[in-house]
């Protein structure tokens, strides 16, 4: 029988609003609902208003089999939106509402409690923009007695600062990034290296990391351990439907394999598979049944990138 973990996310909730849609999500929240659908139970750490949107979120959460107690209800504010825009190449950007109620997260016995009992937590930047949410997870990390800090660096437009990066940095086992946010973290840190790999390798040994994996999109993903492991992995060419959601189930089957004590390779695998399967569907909660896995893992060609096959 599969091993169940226990894996909290910190950070926001919010409603994706979609040219032609709304659709409840958010990085940390996408995650969290991935990992319930491994089988393992993820908690939810963040926010709504008392608001129409925030009721709704709260039935939905419930509907997608997601505890609320760990989410709090603040009247002084609204639930979060996000305007998303999508480019000819189905690239999305993001217009995102400040001051929201998952930027007033506030800390309490039972989230110290939780700390103590949770094998991972998940955390960005994104939620950490204002002092009383960035307060709250500096103390929920400090607290924390489990085995990996996940921190998936989202560094979104206007929602972030060198100095929340750097502390994120300090407080994170694994660090999670895409190709873009790779190179934006070379700037913002002064770093030296210009290729990937190198970059990857100063990270680790600037802070106390063990895993920097970053997401090349359809080409797959790169993983660098402390202990000198490059692992490059292809990705899988499938039809795109709607990217988002993509990277977070990238995360969700990445740290399930890591915490299941599967090797880096694996871990690389398994997120990529999960990542490509949820970029076939619209929206970043679409159920997902192991026999569509088991097919697209034989049945899909492999997308490699020249660049990291001699790494």
């Amino acid at each position: 029988m599969k091993e169940r973990f226990k894996i909290a996310a910190f950070g926001e909730v919010l409603w994706d609003l979609l040219p032609d849609a709304s659709v409840l999500g958010g990085a940390p929240f996408n995650f969290t609902y991935r990992m319930n659908s491994l089988g393992h139970e993820g908690i939810m750490i963040s926010a709504v208003g008392k608001d129409e949107l925030g009721e709704n979120a709260l039935r939905t959460i419930s509907a997608l089999q997601i505890s609320n107690r760990y989410i709090q209800v603040n009247p002084a504010y609204s639930t979060g939106t996000v305007n998303v825009f999508f480019d000819e190449f189905r690239n999305p950007d993001y217009e995102i509402t400040k001051n929201v109620a998952y930027d007033f997260v506030t800390c309490n016995e039972g989230l110290e409690r939780l700390m103590a009992e949770t094998d991972c937590i998940c955390f960005g930047t994104l939620a950490q923009r204002n002092a009383l949410s960035r307060h709250t997870l500096q103390r929920l990390l400090h607290d924390f007695r489990g085995k990996y800090r996940f921190l998936d660096l989202n560094l979104r437009k206007d929602c972030y600062s060198r100095d929340v990066v750097i502390s994120s940095l300090h407080h994170a086992d694994i660090l999670k990034l895409n190709e873009r946010e790779g190179f934006a973290l070379t700037n913002l840190l002064q770093m030296k290296r210009s290729k990937l790999v190198e970059i990857c390798r100063e990270l680790l040994a600037l802070f106390p990391l063990q895993y920097c994996v970053v997401t090349l999109e359809e080409r797959g993903s790169l993983a660098v351990s402390v202990s000198g492991e490059v692992i490059y992995t292809p990705g899988f060419e499938v039809p795109l439907n709607d990217p988002l959601g993509a990277g977070d189930a990238f995360s969700a089957g990445f740290v399930d394999a890591l915490l299941r004590g599967k090797p880096l390779q694996e871990a690389s695998e398994e997120g990529n598979l999960l990542g490509a399967m949820v970029a076939t569907q619209k929206g970043a909660t679409q159920e997902i049944i192991l026999k569509q896995l088991d097919q697209l893992r034989s049945g899909s060609r492999r997308v490699s990138d020249p660049a990291y096959l001699r790494v």
